[in-house]
């Protein structure tokens, strides 16, 4: 029997769009409503009308608790924006999805801001687990309450969590370690830059580096790592001094690795007679990386699809709400190495959206 999904995928839409067209919600384009009600037409299929009530019945309400974004830290609202599409999505199944934002840096505000979170009694949560130590609070009192939790984009080991969505951190930091290598064949030294909050924090952050060091050992290379902490990477006076002082000392530094999706800042901060000797590689498609990547600043952007992070957990966790069942615990997002004559094909509009 055909189902709603399957008219979706033959009409290159979601299924909540099709199912707008099927109850006349409005918000379809006449050109995709015609294409859709020709292609409901041809399998003759029509709405069950009991299978419709109970759906709308079940009202299922997703909390999602995730970093605040600003104009200096743009890759948190990718994630934001893929939520509420997927929010618009599963809409007409029966839920409905708040959103919750904190502060990345401060553990304080990850606590208050998931207490208000609690307050408003959610069926299920997805979280960014920003920090250990409170993401185990805030998990305890989950668990208590029976709340099931979807991890994104940061995978920590040892939780009840039902899923996750992201990047295999490893995997990708394996990667970059190889394309340095494909850059500079020749045994050299990399500098790894970190800032010092991601390293008790983010395990994702900690991953790649890993993975990236990995490459080098498995593959029995001489070129060797060395690492830079900085405790806050921004643009500060502070910062360019401490980067360019250890560049003047370190002369064999060839290659700058930066775990995170704050290149662009490490790369405003290098002096030019440097920063062109140097083979540069980051995380992350935000609109700054990009422009780095397009002025040759940046050699290599490792993407790891941060809209679709928000638009799978709220598919995923629909998913397990409505069948009490989740078809892949680990949903990896594909690894998109970004350079600068295929950025402009990859690149999403999702920064161009109004948020509402």
């Amino acid at each position: 029997m055909i189902t709603i999904k399957d008219i979706a995928k033959e009409a290159k839409v979601s299924e909540g769009t099709v199912d707008r067209v099927l109850h006349n919600r409005g918000g379809v384009s006449k050109k995709t409503e015609a294409k859709i009600k020709k292609i409901l037409k041809h399998h003759d299929f029509s709405v069950n009308p009991i299978a419709s009530a109970l759906a709308m019945k079940n009202k299922y309400f997703i909390a999602t608790l995730i970093p605040e974004h600003n104009d200096l830290d743009l890759f948190w609202k990718s994630p934001y924006l893929g939520v509420l599409k997927a929010a618009e999505d599963v809409k007409s199944f029966g839920v409905q999805v708040t959103n919750f934002g904190y502060n990345q840096y401060d553990p304080n505000s990850y606590l208050n801001t998931f207490n208000a979170l609690l307050e408003t009694k959610p069926t299920a949560v997805i979280m960014v687990p920003n920090f250990s130590a409170e993401t185990k609070k805030i998990v305890n009192q989950l668990e208590a309450l029976n709340i099931p939790y979807l991890f994104v984009n940061i995978d920590i080991d040892g939780f009840n969590n039902i899923g996750f969505v992201g990047q295999d951190s490893y995997k990708a930091g394996y990667i970059a370690g190889k394309f340095m290598h494909l850059s500079l064949p020749n045994p050299s030294t990399f500098l790894i830059i970190q800032a010092r909050h991601n390293i008790t924090k983010n395990n994702a952050v900690s991953n790649r580096i890993k993975g990236f060091n990995d490459y080098f050992i498995k593959n029995k290379l001489d070129s060797t790592t060395q690492t830079l902490k900085i405790e806050n990477l921004s643009s500060s006076t502070e910062t360019k001094e401490k980067i360019n002082s250890y560049l003047k000392n370190h002369p064999e530094i060839k290659g700058v690795f930066v775990p995170s999706s704050r290149i662009y800042i490490v790369v405003d901060c290098i002096e030019d007679n440097y920063l062109k000797q140097l083979e540069c590689i980051g995380f992350d498609n935000t609109p700054q990386n990009i422009a780095c990547l397009l002025n040759d600043s940046v050699s290599f952007l490792i993407s790891q699809k941060p809209f679709d992070q928000g638009y799978e957990a709220i598919r995923l966790l629909t998913e397990y709400l409505l069948k009490n069942e989740i078809s892949n615990t680990k949903h990896y997002l594909p690894i998109d190495i970004l350079i600068k004559e295929n950025v402009k094909y990859n690149e999403r509009n999702e920064f161009n959206v109004v948020d509402v």
